[in-house]
């Protein structure tokens, strides 16, 4: 690996018992013909073996540091070992198993700190079972977050970007309960996400002069406060502050008109109020190809978009495509400038 060449991308287990490790498998084992960018797995080898048999795949591992993963990639999928409590079988979870999905996004973010990975790239987790065993987060948006805060003292408002080949789009209140988000809707949390958003379109995707789009909560935007008070009150001033800014950004808009093809041609991003506006859209147009990358974060960090489908793991039913996106955008991002902002 040369000074100008980037790190390997760190790739995390995810739920042992879902598809990610059945995902990781396939795809290294059509490495060359897909250019595959290479990644250190940070779990369990063995559950890579026992998977691999499952699937009926030939798939060696090797046990590697950080700096030795795209020098063995080619010959073998690079293992940073990360032993499970109890064995994991396909489709059936286990809380016992919950410290070692955490410690492999703990150990993916702290190499990735340290210059030794170029970004963290996320199998899916069951959140479920994590709570189960004590997670207190709610899901892997937030936990990374607080990584992040914790390692550098700042504080941090984690961005959930969906990026698909037809859409990007953007939520502003993330997981929580649809009756809490006019309460947790505010003009500040508007405008601080589509400021993060604009920026590291910018910086990170390369997008000279972001445009965005800003959904309106209610139904047509509020039909100027007939259908609710929130969008001229909350939503609107947040547009106003980012256009004073100079982001090119309009809003409220009815979210019932945003996303046909002639609307997408207008902006680069949609922002969105709440998860289902955001991800609604983003699934229905790349249910298969679409990324889930966090953005405000200190380090690139990007997910397939889709979650562990136990009932597929260990079929080989389960589509690769996704979490291909998501290892090529975290490589087309880290070779943009690294992993820190």
């Amino acid at each position: 690996m040369t000074d100008k060449t980037p790190a390997p991308l760190a790739l995390t287990m995810g739920d042992p018992a879902g598809i990610g490790p059945d995902l990781t498998l396939q795809l290294w084992s059509r490495r060359r013909a897909l250019s595959l960018p290479p990644f250190l797995f940070i779990g369990d080898p063995r559950l890579l073996a026992e998977r691999a048999a499952d699937l009926g795949l030939r798939v060696p591992t090797a046990e590697a540091r950080p700096e030795d993963a795209a020098s063995v990639f080619d010959e073998a999928l690079p293992v940073l070992g990360i032993e499970l409590a109890a064995p994991a079988t396909a489709g059936a979870p286990a809380a016992a198993n919950a410290g070692a999905v955490i410690r492999s996004i703990e150990a993916a973010v702290e190499l990735t700190f340290a210059g030794r990975l170029s970004a963290v790239v996320t199998n899916p987790i069951a959140k479920s079972v994590l709570y189960e065993a004590g997670f207190g987060f709610p899901g892997h948006t937030e936990f990374l977050a607080d990584l992040a805060e914790r390692r550098t003292g700042e504080p941090v408002l984690p961005v959930m970007l969906l990026a698909g080949p037809k859409l990007m789009s953007v939520p502003v209140t993330i997981h929580i309960p649809l009756k809490d988000v006019p309460a947790a809707l505010t003009e500040d949390l508007v405008y601080r996400t589509g400021a993060i958003t604009a920026a590291d379109l910018k910086h990170r995707f390369g997008i000279a002069a972001p445009r965005l789009a800003v959904a309106g909560l209610n139904p047509h935007a509020g039909e100027g406060g007939a259908l609710g008070l929130e969008d001229d009150a909350i939503v609107r001033p947040a547009v106003e502050r980012l256009r004073a800014d100079g982001i090119d950004a309009v809003g409220p808009l009815p979210a019932d008109t945003m996303f046909h093809d002639a609307a997408r041609e207008t902006y680069d991003v949609a922002l969105c109020m709440y998860h289902d506006q955001a991800l609604i859209p983003a699934k229905a147009l790349g249910f298969d190809d679409s990324v889930n990358a966090t953005l405000g974060l200190p380090f690139i960090r990007t997910s397939p978009d889709h979650g562990t489908a136990f009932s597929l793991a260990g079929s080989g039913k389960a589509k690769p495509d996704s979490l291909l996106a998501a290892l090529r955008l975290a490589a087309r991002l880290g070779a943009r400038g690294g992993a820190f902002r």
